[in-house]
């Protein structure tokens, strides 16, 4: 039975594991969320939790990305959009870098 168990621990830490291992630089994950820096560049993009994120433009308030292929837009304060299975909203906006959360 103890076997059973320690294999059962092996297991979901591996699966946990795997389930970060999309994060980089820009990207900070909890087990099911993720706070993700684009940086305000055309073309930039980050991979979160197996989806692409592709900054496209912003202005103050409101952020246009492409994410899994289809072009959103969010707003501060506006409750999370869902696309490509993922929840995403909008954080903050800078001169320089935007911030989302991203959850399953």
């Amino acid at each position: 039975m103890p076997r059973r168990r320690i294999a059962a621990a092996v297991a979901s830490a591996v699966l946990g594991l795997g389930l970060l291992t999309g994060c980089g630089d820009d990207v900070s994950c909890g087990l099911d969320q993720c706070t993700v820096n684009i940086k305000r560049e055309t073309n930039y993009s980050v991979e979160v939790l197996g989806v692409e994120a592709k900054f496209v433009s912003a202005d103050e308030n409101t952020v246009t990305l492409d994410v899994a292929g289809e072009k959103i837009q969010l707003t501060k304060g506006q409750q999370a959009v869902d696309v490509g299975g993922l929840q995403v909203s909008l954080s903050s906006v800078t001169q320089d870098a935007i911030q989302i959360e991203v959850s399953r």
